[in-house]
């Protein structure tokens, strides 16, 4: 007997998962799975049915008397199998069309759940889930939403439940197990919350920043938990200060007293906030909601021209609010949570009255010493006011501007940071315009670097870059403080290093704001080559070698300006970056002007510069050293003095070789068609080897270098340009 129970078991715990199973199937995104299984729902329902009916059937035979005997009847194997089928196939058909109809009243319920959420209206969104789930059992997303709104009311439990069926729908629904972290962490259920967010990332690991923004969330709630109960029994031991704590907060929520008496009241109550107890006794009494709540202290900050009084209640608040702070990292979330927040901090940050401005800022950068700090203020408060609030700093010469510019730094380092500023630019672009139109000689030039040096970090994102090179204003503006501090190089030094770095960004942009402004780029960076800081030569010789082009007229003024002996300077002297702006400036020379291959031949006889580029490592020095070179071909008689060197084997190696960047094997190419253009003997040698080229074979002549058939045809099209096909 207990066999057939455990086999009854058994059977049933089967049925369960296969049954399971076809919820998640009928609810995949794959129109072919959703069609079987729900044609194998339809096979086990109508199996059920026969089984019912044959149960029915024998009760019937056990109750009546034995009928005479009956006319043969046929077998179920004489059934016509195609008739059964058709039927099987039109009950199914009409199923799936029931389904579908359900589908469009459950979306149409989802959608009107969607809207009463958005609203606040939580339980009207629960009950148009509830709806849409009579309409159709297995639709995940009305589990997952209705959960999200259970939460809103607090009813965790409830959550619970519908994630529980929105797993059995999807078992890798990450909506699901996102939420019942949620509710599991307000139940205080820390553990459990953990492995549901741990859950998220084994089921999909591109999610790695929002679980470890989820799993801290856990993490900072378990340690305030910890601190509360450790808050709690200091207070039944009935420690004086811990009681004290409780009757100053119980004092200063009487309403309508002088500002001076909450001052006063706030200015203690700061004294007693020395350890973490009592700044967590300061939040378990409502602290918070106290302050930020009376309406005397309201006014005194909403009002713009403070008075004395008024600037002492405000001065007070913030010194408060940094003492209770300092360490304690759910009371800093639950001040910037605070709805009012989000716009106050910033508005104290710009206010008249300095004293506040610099409490303001203090507590902005206490708050940003820690990732949770930062995310919160990117979350939670008004960006745009808290730049342009932190940008307005540069008015000051101490160092008050210095460590506003570092507080936007690291925010800026932040990603969520970016992606806000991507999205906000144009609203934001005026006030950075205006940081490059200040005067240098009255700005504290440390915090003008920084703030420059932030908008270089950012404009390395390409949207971020194309919004900034489309202002023209901004254009100009970069403009105008390149000349303004060119007037004394060495007083204005780190802001024209630091400037740079930005305008070499911009011109990564194509095309270019105008014709115009890149000519007078070029322009200032020529002058700049003049300058004895290896830096700035660098980083003018940078921008120099992305707007040269824009012209033939700047290419004509920066010949005549001595700009090719410049940059073989670069060559011999330089590093690896100044040697790629060089080479590259020296390629777009010689690819317009005949006087620049001339000059080139002469300052570098040998080619000895340039064979020695042709063997470094960097792909952008070889394929520009090699356009540099077959440009320098078409003077008389540089390619016989070429024969002597081992330029056809390089070049055929270069041609055919690996490198990423196509340019290299194309300008390899050219160089070898122009070589045997000028060498007509060196044609025939060519064509000799490329005859011999095999696919994946050695190439004799190359120094054993395996060539493929695709680089062989960059090598053979620049070559064909001047000599045809071999």
């Amino acid at each position: 007997m207990a066999d057939d129970q455990e086999k009854d078991l058994q059977k049933f715990l089967k049925n369960v998962d296969e049954i399971t199973s076809l919820i998640q199937e009928m609810n995949s995104d794959d129109p072919v799975v959703r069609e079987k299984a729900v044609l194998e729902t339809e096979k086990r329902l109508l199996f059920a049915e026969e089984v019912q009916e044959e149960d029915e059937c024998r009760t019937t035979v056990n109750r009546t008397m034995i009928s005479p005997p009956q006319a043969p009847t046929k077998s179920a194997d004489e059934i016509n199998s195609g008739a059964f089928l058709a039927s099987m196939e039109k009950d199914a058909k009409e199923r799936a069309k029931r389904r579908r109809e359900n589908k469009v009243l459950a979306d149409a319920l989802k959608e009107k759940g969607n809207e009463a959420f958005v609203r606040g209206d939580y339980e009207m969104a629960v009950l148009c889930y509830s709806e849409g789930l009579e309409k159709l059992k297995d639709m995940k997303v009305l589990y997952t939403n209705r959960a999200q709104a259970y939460i809103k009311l607090g009813d965790y439990q409830k959550a619970l439940v519908d994630c529980d069926w929105a797993l059995k729908c999807d078992e890798k629904c990450t909506k699901a197990y996102f939420h019942m972290g949620k509710a599991h962490l307000a139940l205080k259920n820390y553990g459990v919350s953990r492995e549901c967010y741990q859950k998220i990332l084994e089921i999909n690991p591109q999610l790695q920043t929002q679980v470890k923004d989820y799993l801290n969330q856990v993490d900072l709630r378990e340690k305030a938990d910890l601190q509360e109960k450790e808050a709690h029994e200091l207070l039944d031991s009935g420690k004086n200060t811990a009681v004290t704590t409780k009757n100053l907060l119980e004092t200063l929520s009487k309403p309508d007293q002088i500002p001076l008496f909450y001052a006063g009241g706030i200015e203690i109550l700061m004294e007693m906030m020395k350890d973490c107890t009592e700044r967590t006794l300061f939040r378990m009494h409502n602290g918070f909601s106290i302050i930020s709540e009376n309406e005397v202290i309201r006014r005194c900050f909403s009002t713009e021209g403070k008075d004395a009084v008024e600037e002492t209640v405000c001065v007070s608040v913030l010194r408060l609010w940094q003492a209770v702070c300092s360490g304690n990292e759910e009371n800093q979330r639950l001040l910037v949570v605070h709805p009012d927040m989000g716009r106050l901090l910033p508005s104290l940050l710009a206010s008249r009255v300095l004293t506040v401005r610099q409490q303001s800022l203090a507590l902005l950068l206490q708050l940003a010493q820690t990732e949770n700090g930062r995310s919160l203020i990117l979350s939670h408060l008004d960006l745009t006011r808290l730049l342009e609030a932190l940008v307005s700093f540069l008015d000051f010469s101490d160092k008050k501007a210095d460590s506003a510019m570092r507080l936007l730094t690291d925010l800026a380092l932040e990603k969520r940071f970016q992606v806000w500023f991507e999205a906000n630019l144009p609203g934001v672009l005026l006030a950075l315009t205006s940081v490059l139109k200040r005067d240098p000689k009255v700005t504290n030039t440390s915090a003008l670097c920084q703030c420059i040096a932030i908008m270089g970090n950012l404009s390395a994102e390409a949207a971020i870059r194309r919004q900034m090179s489309a202002s023209e204003d901004f254009g100009d503006a970069c403009l105008g403080l390149l000349a303004r501090c060119e007037e004394d190089v060495d007083l204005f030094r780190e802001v024209i290093y630091t400037l740079l770095g930005l305008m070499m960004n911009l011109c990564l942009q194509s095309p270019f704001v105008s014709e115009v402004w890149a000519a007078e780029v070029s322009r200032r960076c020529m002058s700049l080559l003049n300058s004895q800081d290896g830096g700035i030569l660098t980083r003018a010789a940078g921008v120099l070698s992305r707007t040269l082009s824009s012209s033939l007229e700047v290419v004509e003024e920066a010949l005549r300006a001595g700009v090719v002996k410049k940059m073989m300077k670069f060559l011999k002297t330089g590093g690896q970056t100044a040697s790629r702006y060089a080479v590259k400036t020296l390629a777009i020379c010689t690819n317009s002007y005949h006087e620049a291959r001339e000059e080139v031949i002469r300052l570098d006889r040998k080619f000895s510069v340039l064979m020695k580029l042709l063997s470094s490592e960097d792909e952008i020095l070889v394929g520009n050293a090699a356009l540099c070179l077959g440009n320098c071909m078409e003077v008389p008689r540089v390619a016989s003095s070429l024969l002597k060197t081992d330029i056809v084997q390089v070049l055929l190696k270069h041609a055919g070789g690996d490198a990423q960047k196509t340019a290299v094997q194309l300008n390899a190419g050219i160089a070898l068609g122009k070589l045997c253009t000028a060498e007509p003997r060196k044609q025939g040698t060519l064509a000799r080897m490329s005859s011999m080229w095999q696919p994946a074979g050695e190439f004799p002549g190359a120094r054993s270098h395996r060539i493929s058939l695709s680089h062989l045809s960059l090598t053979l099209r620049g070559f064909a340009v001047f000599c045809g096909p071999p």
